[in-house]
């Protein structure tokens, strides 16, 4: 006997940023996701953006998004300041979700989502791609396998350009209050990759900066002020006592892009990548025991993307929901899920607390 096959899930898009560059993209290449509903307020817009890439309903309200019987998941990738109420929405709908990062704007409404998931039997992820990146697979193995032995020194930089610019406009990035800021966008994915390859933190300092402090408003044509952070510096204490040093910077005019690097007592990890169009292009491996010379490692061909697309973002994001779709499947999240979002969130809201404070602070 042959077995039946898979069923197609039904999905909205709600975020047409983002989600119409990555989002649509890559539910269309999925073989088990079809595409049916597109959200945007502007009813225009929304009915625009169906016709373009051939989806069958377009909604103005999310309340609309999840009463379509075909709607089995919904994608949100709108701005942080959105994900708290439009998730509810689609929860309590009985609807699976998978949500873009920063999970919330604090750890308490993630936590409720979380907690609310649970009770309706829903499947909630969160994208933090990295953990679907090839080099970043093999880094992940190599790390289990004790490669570097006991870690001694963790570093980060992630150094980038994209709010070097002071001509460009203020909007809900340059608000704290909003969600924005680079602790938010990358900040998050940092503590969910810390957490992942290395474990739990026991508690952390952090020095949040504003470079550019004022920016042009586009609908009032007035300069207004910035106080969403586009330079973090962290220090972290995992749970077994291994340092770590974070250096955010989304103000970095030629930075150098995008680094991990792992000292232990027997070896060493480098992975790196300086590409500034897209944060998935470019990474590489190198390794290095007992202090013989850095070489590049390679990565395995099953740890390869089976397809790759011209924005190097799209391929991780697939297998994102490879993971959701299975999770579905097995009537269980598979990590990245909401229950790591909200610990990245808690440790965002904890770096917030010592910058204020000016101490460190514990992450119970």
């Amino acid at each position: 006997m042959t077995s039946s096959p898979q069923p197609t899930l039904g999905i909205a898009i709600v975020g047409t940023g983002f989600g119409q560059k990555v989002h649509i993209p890559g539910f269309q290449a999925h073989p088990r996701t079809q595409t049916v509903a597109v959200y945007h307020r502007d009813r225009a817009k929304a009915e625009s953006i169906a016709q373009q890439y051939e989806i069958p309903h377009a909604c103005t309200t999310i309340e609309a998004i999840v009463a379509l019987p075909d709607v089995q998941g919904v994608s949100i990738s709108t701005p942080p300041f959105l994900h708290y109420e439009q998730a509810k929405i689609v929860l309590n709908a009985g609807k699976h979700l998978l949500l873009e990062k920063p999970t919330t704007l604090s750890a308490r409404e993630a936590l409720e989502l979380q907690q609310l998931a649970i009770a309706k039997g829903v499947v909630a992820n969160l994208n933090f791609e990295f953990r679907c990146i090839p080099a970043w697979l093999r880094l992940a193995e190599l790390l289990a396998e004790g490669y570097v032995g006991k870690p001694r020194l963790i570093k980060v930089d992630w150094l980038v350009s994209s709010r070097a610019d002071a001509s460009r406009p203020w909007n809900w990035y340059a608000q704290k209050a909003l969600g924005g800021g680079a602790l938010g966008a990358i900040g998050s994915h940092t503590f969910d990759y810390i957490a992942w390859l290395f474990g739990d933190i026991k508690q952390l300092c952090a020095r949040l900066s504003v470079s550019v402090p004022v920016r042009l408003d586009p609908a009032s044509g007035q300069l207004k002020p910035v106080d969403a952070d586009d330079v973090c510096t962290i220090l972290l204490e995992l749970a077994d006592g291994t340092p770590c040093q974070m250096c955010l910077s989304a103000a970095t005019y030629q930075g150098r892009g995008h680094w991990l690097e792992v000292y232990g007592d027997r070896g060493t990890l480098v992975l790196g990548s300086g590409n500034q169009k897209d944060y998935v292009h470019g990474f590489k491996l190198w390794g290095s025991h007992q202090g013989e010379t850095l070489q590049e490692l390679e990565i395995p061909k099953r740890l390869e993307f089976p397809e790759t697309f011209q924005d190097g973002r799209i391929a991780p994001f697939v297998r994102i929901i490879d993971r959701w779709v299975e999770g579905i499947d097995a009537g269980g999240a598979i990590a990245p899920s909401l229950e790591d979002g909200y610990k990245a969130q808690r440790l965002m809201d904890r770096a917030h607390e010592s910058h204020q404070s000016g101490r460190w602070v514990a992450v119970a």
